[in-house]
């Protein structure tokens, strides 16, 4: 088989599983906490609060990215669709105007200050090339598509617009407005996932990793913070049409 079918297929496959498939490394997670640089970190006290905020800043940019994203976006783009690939139309405006997979580069961010979290650094490395050969075939694949549906306008815009990494100068206005309740329906469960994450990986810290053993409110009200508005905003989007824009 060809590397290009060879891609696509991979591609495909991950594609579809990318919801669970990180499940599959939760071994190296659990070697990570049980490994003595995680269990004696280089950073305690206030400049171990200090990483752990800045951990928390940089999945929080992941997220902003991908609810800019969300608002501006138009129907049949951009979705949760884990079967088949869907395109009713080619972004090429706001964020995309900039970097040809920003939802990707949002989950990068948010995976990045997850891994940077718990100061193990084999981990955190052995997490971004997994992500880079994981996020690699699926943009593969995808760009497969877009270039057969939408020929040369899609040829045009990747020329001009990077894969990975964003280049301001070719900023467009997006042309829809920005849609708020597009933004809540469609990230509601991504931002209560990060929190529970991050969460989980505080408690933790704080249970191993401090002699106290004591685990600190903060994680309580942040976590229970994300659950509420989880909650409502689930219940919005499944029993009303509060969350509903025509269009969008």
């Amino acid at each position: 088989m060809a590397l290009k079918e060879t891609y696509e297929k991979q591609g495909e496959f991950l594609f579809r599983g990318r919801s669970y498939l990180p499940l599959l490394a939760t071994p190296m997670v659990v070697a990570a906490l049980l490994d003595p640089l995680y269990l004696h970190p280089t950073l305690t006290g206030f400049s171990g609060r200090v990483w752990e905020a800045a951990c928390i800043l940089i999945s929080l940019t992941g997220f902003l990215v991908r609810c800019l994203v969300a608002g501006f976006v138009p129907k049949g783009t951009s979705g949760r669709n884990t079967q088949t690939q869907v395109a009713d139309s080619l972004n090429t405006t706001g964020l995309y105007s900039v970097v040809r997979n920003p939802l990707y580069l949002g989950n990068f961010l948010i995976i990045l200050g997850l891994l940077l979290f718990i100061q193990v650094w084999w981990f955190a490395l052995a997490g971004i090339v997994i992500f880079w050969i994981f996020y690699e075939r699926i943009i593969f694949t995808e760009e497969s598509f877009l270039r057969q549906k939408f020929g040369p306008t899609f040829v045009d815009w990747s020329l001009k617009t990077p894969v990975f990494i964003p280049n301001l100068k070719h900023w467009k206005k997006p042309e829809l407005p920005y849609a708020w309740k597009t933004m809540l329906r469609r990230e509601h469960s991504t931002q209560f996932g990060m929190i529970s994450a991050l969460t989980l990986l505080g408690v933790a810290g704080d249970l191993f990793t401090k002699q106290d053993h004591k685990i600190s409110m903060f994680w309580f009200i942040f976590f229970g913070t994300s659950l509420v508005i989880y909650l409502v905003l689930r219940y919005m989007k499944k029993k009303t049409q509060a969350l509903n824009i025509e269009g969008r």
